[in-house]
């Protein structure tokens, strides 16, 4: 695991954005037990009130996308300037990211049904960050051997067939799909030959001289939605809490 992680992950010059995928995540899910807890009224947190102003936790969330940011900008690639650069990043990208559905709708919508957008948000931009890293780009590694260059060609060519298949079933109205599909073979190959989604691209393009087609869309999204909608509610539920009715 060491080796790994020295071969394709520092070598290469990926370790600050390790660190801000994990201040990232971990900033999210602690944002959220804590926002929990204060609004069940239980443990010592609550809401800063300063002259009666709710300062929202995307303020600081920003200072410290700026801070980390131009830090990052200073800093080499590697080192303790460019490690604490992207934890101070990644964090304050957890905190605004939470809020994302609020910045949205210029509107404290954090426990509506609205604001579940900050969660899909959080969730599509983590597993963007993870494509990122994930991929085994030989740049900055120095004596490949013929296995080592032989697997990262293999993972290079299977990401890059992934992502254009990926496009089709984003043309078609699936991003979740999409996203996933860049990352897990096969799966974006089930939203590329699928019927296209109503209001899609492909629906309008495609679909246009099609009315059988149309219907058929219709239908089955509505089918997917209702089928999906109550597991979608309740993991939205788990994450982010239940929205007020």
């Amino acid at each position: 695991m060491g080796h790994w992680l020295a071969r394709n992950i520092v070598d290469p010059g990926k370790l600050p954005l390790l660190l801000a995928l994990t201040a990232f995540v971990l900033t999210f899910l602690v944002t959220r037990v804590i926002t929990r807890l204060i609004r069940a009224g239980k443990g010592p947190f609550r809401n800063i009130r300063p002259g009666g102003l709710h300062v929202h936790h995307v303020v600081p969330g920003i200072v410290l996308m700026v801070v980390g940011g131009f830090g990052a900008v200073a800093a080499s690639r590697q080192g303790f300037g460019a490690a604490v650069s992207a934890v101070l990043f990644g964090s304050g990208a957890g905190l605004v990211l939470d809020e994302f559905a609020l910045v949205l709708h210029l509107d404290d919508v954090y426990w509506t049904e609205q604001g579940r957008k900050s969660v899909e948000i959080v969730v599509l931009t983590a597993a963007l960050v993870g494509l990122v890293l994930s991929g085994f780009s030989p740049f900055g590694v120095n004596e490949l051997t013929p296995d080592e260059l032989q697997n990262r060609t293999i993972v290079v060519a299977n990401t890059l067939a992934n992502f254009l298949i990926a496009l089709f079933a984003l043309a078609k109205g699936k991003p979740r799909i999409a996203l996933i599909g860049a990352v897990v073979p096969l799966v974006a190959l089930v939203g590329a030959i699928r019927l296209a989604r109503p209001g899609s691209p492909w629906y309008r393009r495609f679909y246009r001289n099609r009315p059988r087609a149309r219907r058929r869309a219709r239908v089955r999204a509505y089918r997917h939605d209702a089928r999906w909608a109550a597991f979608r509610r309740r993991f939205h539920d788990l994450v982010a809490g239940a929205p007020d009715r």
